[in-house]
Protein backbone atom coordinates (compact mmCIF):
# COMPACT_ATOMS: atom_id res chain seq x y z
CA UNK A 1 0.00 0.00 0.00
CA UNK A 2 3.02 2.59 0.69
CA UNK A 3 4.58 1.64 -2.19
CA UNK A 4 1.60 2.51 -4.01
CA UNK A 5 1.20 5.86 -2.69
CA UNK A 6 4.70 6.53 -3.21
CA UNK A 7 4.04 5.85 -7.41
CA UNK A 8 1.71 7.56 -7.44
CA UNK A 9 2.81 10.75 -5.28
CA UNK A 10 3.98 12.94 -8.19
CA UNK A 11 0.78 12.08 -10.24
CA UNK A 12 -1.10 13.49 -7.23
CA UNK A 13 0.57 16.39 -6.78
CA UNK A 14 0.17 17.34 -10.14
CA UNK A 15 -3.59 16.36 -10.29
CA UNK A 16 -3.93 18.90 -7.42
CA UNK A 17 -1.83 22.01 -8.87
CA UNK A 18 -3.82 21.16 -12.20
CA UNK A 19 -7.20 21.49 -10.58
CA UNK A 20 -6.32 24.22 -8.85
CA UNK A 21 -5.40 26.02 -11.93
CA UNK A 22 -8.89 24.72 -13.51
CA UNK A 23 -11.27 25.91 -10.65
CA UNK A 24 -9.24 29.85 -10.75
CA UNK A 25 -9.40 30.27 -14.59
CA UNK A 26 -13.39 29.04 -14.01
CA UNK A 27 -13.70 31.57 -11.14
CA UNK A 28 -11.79 34.46 -13.46
CA UNK A 29 -14.75 33.49 -16.51
CA UNK A 30 -17.51 33.41 -14.47
CA UNK A 31 -16.68 36.58 -12.01
CA UNK A 32 -18.44 38.99 -13.02
CA UNK A 33 -16.08 42.33 -14.26
CA UNK A 34 -16.79 45.24 -12.38
CA UNK A 35 -18.46 48.06 -14.86
CA UNK A 36 -18.88 51.73 -13.94
CA UNK A 37 -21.47 53.87 -13.68
CA UNK A 38 -22.45 56.47 -16.01
CA UNK A 39 -23.17 59.43 -14.69
CA UNK A 40 -26.66 61.43 -16.07
CA UNK A 41 -27.92 65.23 -14.84
CA UNK A 42 -30.93 63.42 -13.28
CA UNK A 43 -28.91 60.94 -11.38
CA UNK A 44 -26.73 63.38 -9.84
CA UNK A 45 -26.94 66.14 -6.76
CA UNK A 46 -29.43 68.93 -8.28
CA UNK A 47 -27.79 71.30 -6.76
CA UNK A 48 -24.91 70.54 -8.99
CA UNK A 49 -26.80 70.64 -12.44
CA UNK A 50 -28.09 73.41 -14.37
CA UNK A 51 -32.36 73.55 -14.17
CA UNK A 52 -32.39 73.16 -18.27
CA UNK A 53 -31.25 69.94 -17.77
CA UNK A 54 -32.00 68.04 -14.54
CA UNK A 55 -34.20 66.24 -16.72
CA UNK A 56 -31.86 64.56 -18.92
CA UNK A 57 -31.18 60.48 -18.14
CA UNK A 58 -29.48 59.27 -20.89
CA UNK A 59 -26.80 60.59 -23.63
CA UNK A 60 -24.87 63.37 -21.51
CA UNK A 61 -21.23 63.97 -22.31
CA UNK A 62 -18.90 66.92 -21.96
CA UNK A 63 -19.11 69.42 -24.52
CA UNK A 64 -16.90 71.00 -26.55
CA UNK A 65 -14.44 73.54 -25.26
CA UNK A 66 -11.61 76.01 -25.75
CA UNK A 67 -9.65 76.99 -23.22
CA UNK A 68 -5.93 78.52 -22.30
CA UNK A 69 -3.22 76.42 -19.95
CA UNK A 70 -0.41 77.31 -17.93
CA UNK A 71 1.62 77.76 -21.34
CA UNK A 72 -0.46 79.85 -23.12
CA UNK A 73 -1.96 77.08 -25.87
CA UNK A 74 -5.77 76.82 -26.13
CA UNK A 75 -6.88 73.68 -24.94
CA UNK A 76 -10.00 71.99 -26.72
CA UNK A 77 -11.25 68.63 -26.22
CA UNK A 78 -9.11 67.36 -29.27
CA UNK A 79 -6.62 67.34 -26.55
CA UNK A 80 -8.29 64.53 -24.60
CA UNK A 81 -9.59 62.60 -27.52
CA UNK A 82 -9.34 59.17 -26.66
CA UNK A 83 -8.18 59.67 -23.35
CA UNK A 84 -9.38 59.01 -19.92
CA UNK A 85 -8.57 62.13 -17.94
CA UNK A 86 -9.63 63.26 -14.26
CA UNK A 87 -11.10 66.28 -14.23
CA UNK A 88 -11.85 69.15 -10.96
CA UNK A 89 -12.52 72.98 -10.56
CA UNK A 90 -10.06 75.28 -8.44
CA UNK A 91 -8.48 78.40 -8.28
CA UNK A 92 -4.83 79.44 -7.28
CA UNK A 93 -5.12 81.38 -4.54
CA UNK A 94 -7.63 79.00 -1.96
CA UNK A 95 -6.37 78.43 0.69
CA UNK A 96 -8.76 75.82 1.97
CA UNK A 97 -9.68 72.36 0.00
CA UNK A 98 -7.31 73.81 -3.33
CA UNK A 99 -4.09 72.66 -1.42
CA UNK A 100 -5.30 68.90 -0.53
CA UNK A 101 -6.75 68.51 -4.09
CA UNK A 102 -4.04 69.68 -5.89
CA UNK A 103 -1.23 67.35 -3.78
CA UNK A 104 -3.70 64.97 -4.62
CA UNK A 105 -4.36 65.64 -8.36
CA UNK A 106 -0.11 65.30 -7.93
CA UNK A 107 -0.05 62.08 -6.42
CA UNK A 108 -2.59 60.62 -9.53
CA UNK A 109 -0.07 62.58 -12.25
CA UNK A 110 2.69 60.01 -10.78
CA UNK A 111 0.68 56.90 -10.90
CA UNK A 112 -0.37 57.76 -14.43
CA UNK A 113 2.51 59.24 -15.56
CA UNK A 114 3.35 56.41 -18.21
CA UNK A 115 0.15 55.76 -18.97
CA UNK A 116 -0.59 57.50 -21.77
CA UNK A 117 -4.34 56.65 -22.07
CA UNK A 118 -4.94 58.92 -18.98
CA UNK A 119 -4.58 62.52 -18.45
CA UNK A 120 -5.49 65.30 -15.95
CA UNK A 121 -7.58 68.76 -16.45
CA UNK A 122 -8.06 71.47 -13.91
CA UNK A 123 -10.23 74.34 -14.86
CA UNK A 124 -10.14 77.94 -12.85
CA UNK A 125 -13.08 79.18 -11.02
CA UNK A 126 -11.22 82.43 -11.01
CA UNK A 127 -10.31 83.40 -14.51
CA UNK A 128 -9.86 86.87 -13.92
CA UNK A 129 -7.42 86.19 -11.42
CA UNK A 130 -5.89 82.84 -12.60
CA UNK A 131 -4.14 84.40 -15.58
CA UNK A 132 -1.69 82.35 -17.92
CA UNK A 133 1.21 83.81 -15.62
CA UNK A 134 -0.04 83.01 -12.28
CA UNK A 135 -1.11 79.33 -13.77
CA UNK A 136 2.49 78.56 -14.40
CA UNK A 137 3.44 79.78 -11.75
CA UNK A 138 1.47 77.80 -9.42
CA UNK A 139 2.07 74.82 -11.81
CA UNK A 140 6.24 75.11 -10.93
CA UNK A 141 5.50 75.12 -7.54
CA UNK A 142 3.06 72.09 -7.28
CA UNK A 143 4.93 69.89 -9.98
CA UNK A 144 2.65 69.99 -12.68
CA UNK A 145 4.06 67.90 -15.74
CA UNK A 146 2.73 69.66 -18.89
CA UNK A 147 2.60 66.48 -20.94
CA UNK A 148 -0.31 65.11 -18.61
CA UNK A 149 -2.04 67.81 -16.84
CA UNK A 150 -3.39 71.08 -18.12
CA UNK A 151 -4.09 73.87 -15.93
CA UNK A 152 -6.99 76.00 -17.89
CA UNK A 153 -8.60 79.49 -17.49
CA UNK A 154 -10.69 80.94 -20.26
CA UNK A 155 -14.01 82.90 -20.09
CA UNK A 156 -15.64 82.65 -16.88
CA UNK A 157 -19.15 82.15 -18.93
CA UNK A 158 -17.73 79.37 -20.28
CA UNK A 159 -16.12 77.42 -17.29
CA UNK A 160 -19.23 77.70 -15.12
CA UNK A 161 -21.09 76.42 -18.21
CA UNK A 162 -19.00 73.49 -18.44
CA UNK A 163 -19.11 73.64 -14.33
CA UNK A 164 -22.97 72.93 -14.42
CA UNK A 165 -24.10 71.26 -18.03
CA UNK A 166 -21.02 69.18 -18.15
CA UNK A 167 -19.18 68.20 -15.23
CA UNK A 168 -22.06 68.60 -13.09
CA UNK A 169 -19.91 69.74 -10.24
CA UNK A 170 -20.45 73.27 -8.91
CA UNK A 171 -23.02 75.04 -6.98
CA UNK A 172 -23.22 78.38 -8.51
CA UNK A 173 -23.72 79.69 -12.30
CA UNK A 174 -20.86 81.83 -11.69
CA UNK A 175 -22.93 85.15 -12.04
CA UNK A 176 -22.26 87.38 -9.01
CA UNK A 177 -18.99 88.79 -8.27
CA UNK A 178 -15.54 87.31 -8.62
CA UNK A 179 -15.56 85.38 -5.30
CA UNK A 180 -19.33 83.75 -6.03
CA UNK A 181 -18.23 80.13 -6.41
CA UNK A 182 -19.70 77.58 -3.83
CA UNK A 183 -16.62 75.51 -4.53
CA UNK A 184 -16.55 71.64 -4.34
CA UNK A 185 -14.30 68.92 -3.70
CA UNK A 186 -15.17 66.83 -6.67
CA UNK A 187 -13.07 65.13 -9.19
CA UNK A 188 -14.45 63.69 -11.86
CA UNK A 189 -13.35 60.69 -14.15
CA UNK A 190 -14.39 60.99 -17.95
CA UNK A 191 -13.55 58.08 -20.13
CA UNK A 192 -12.92 58.46 -23.91
CA UNK A 193 -16.53 59.11 -24.75
CA UNK A 194 -16.35 62.20 -22.82
CA UNK A 195 -19.05 60.43 -20.38
CA UNK A 196 -18.68 61.02 -16.68
CA UNK A 197 -18.00 57.55 -14.77
CA UNK A 198 -17.26 58.79 -11.16
CA UNK A 199 -17.29 61.38 -8.53
CA UNK A 200 -14.80 61.51 -5.90
CA UNK A 201 -14.07 63.40 -3.19
CA UNK A 202 -10.69 64.90 -3.82
CA UNK A 203 -9.74 65.74 -0.29
CA UNK A 204 -9.87 61.91 1.07
CA UNK A 205 -6.75 59.80 0.20
CA UNK A 206 -9.18 56.65 0.38
CA UNK A 207 -11.53 58.70 -2.93
CA UNK A 208 -8.04 58.85 -4.09
CA UNK A 209 -7.48 55.30 -4.17
CA UNK A 210 -11.05 54.03 -5.27
CA UNK A 211 -10.26 56.67 -8.46
CA UNK A 212 -7.13 54.69 -8.88
CA UNK A 213 -8.45 51.63 -9.04
CA UNK A 214 -11.78 52.91 -11.32
CA UNK A 215 -9.27 54.09 -13.98
CA UNK A 216 -8.09 50.32 -14.24
CA UNK A 217 -11.41 49.32 -13.95
CA UNK A 218 -12.29 51.58 -17.02
CA UNK A 219 -8.84 51.02 -19.06
CA UNK A 220 -10.04 47.39 -19.54
CA UNK A 221 -13.38 48.23 -20.11
CA UNK A 222 -12.12 50.45 -23.37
Amino acid sequence: MLSFFKEYKFFGIAFLILSIIIISIFYSILKPKKVLPIYQPSKVNFEMVDSTIQHVSKYHKIADFSLTNQNGKTITQADYKDKIYVADFFFTTCQTICPIMTDHMVQIQKEILNDNEVMLLSHSVTPQIDSVEQLKKYAIEKGVNDSKWNLVTGDKKHIYELARKSYLAVKTDGNGDEYDMIHTENFMLIDKKRQIRGYYDGTNPEDIERLLEDIKTLKEED
